[in-house]
């Protein structure tokens, strides 16, 4: 899952990037409204992280942009302003849930949950997705295969839930990193090879097959 953050207090905005990439999700950090409109247009985001107060153009504005032009993407509106006029103009412009400042890192992750997984009720997404005798929880970030868990880390259940959306079909590298990697990263994209091994480890050699010069293929019998 791929998340936007547009906060323009810098410390908070990389505070929380450095907790939600923990979690398994990669995330692109923007300060200003319009930036944020420009980069939300140009890669298809699973959520917003979307403050009132920015410089350029406010959260509300940015939110009613978005919606205007037919981006249905989830947006959690982040904002130190109070009071129930405010949550009504935030969600008024489209925004799908709203958390006031100063907010519990907790009840943010659960917010995100939350929205992740009424998304995957609206189709957008399945939250459990089955290949052959793997299942991916993704609302739980559980692996079974068959009836063993199998224990695995954020950036391993990142990536194998990229193939696990499309099982059967072949997933290339550049979407892999594009999704499971953010905006910003600029290292070996061999990475994503170094995953693929990690979890033929842990799945059986035979779960993720290469496609030469096109990708891997989660198998799906």
């Amino acid at each position: 899952m791929r998340l936007l953050i547009v906060e323009d207090e810098k410390r908070l905005a990389w505070s929380l990037a450095a907790g939600l990439s923990a979690e398994g999700y990669a995330v692109d950090v923007v300060h200003d409204g319009l930036e944020a409109l420009h980069r939300a247009g140009e890669c298809p985001y699973d959520l917003v992280l979307l403050d009132v107060m920015l410089p350029g153009m406010n959260g509300y504005r940015v939110c009613a942009a978005l919606r205007a032009a037919g981006n249905a993407v989830p947006i959690l509106m982040l904002t130190a302003k109070d009071g129930e006029y405010d949550e009504a103009e935030g969600l008024d412009t489209g925004a799908d849930d709203y958390l006031t400042k100063p907010f519990s890192y907790v009840v943010l992750v659960a917010r995100i949950k939350a929205l992740l997984r009424r998304r995957g009720r609206a189709g957008s997404a399945l939250p459990v997705l089955r290949a052959g005798d793997i299942t991916v929880d993704t609302a739980a970030r559980r692996v079974h295969r068959g009836d063993d868990e199998i224990a695995l880390t954020a950036k391993e259940f990142a990536v194998l839930e990229q193939l696990a959306l499309r099982p059967g079909e072949v997933v290339g590298k550049p979407e892999i990193l594009e999704h499971v990697w953010d905006f910003a990263y600029d290292g070996d994209p061999n990475i994503v090879e170094v995953y693929i091994s990690s979890l033929r480890r842990k799945l059986g050699a035979s779960a993720i097959q290469t496609v030469r010069g096109a990708g891997y293929r989660l198998a799906d019998r």
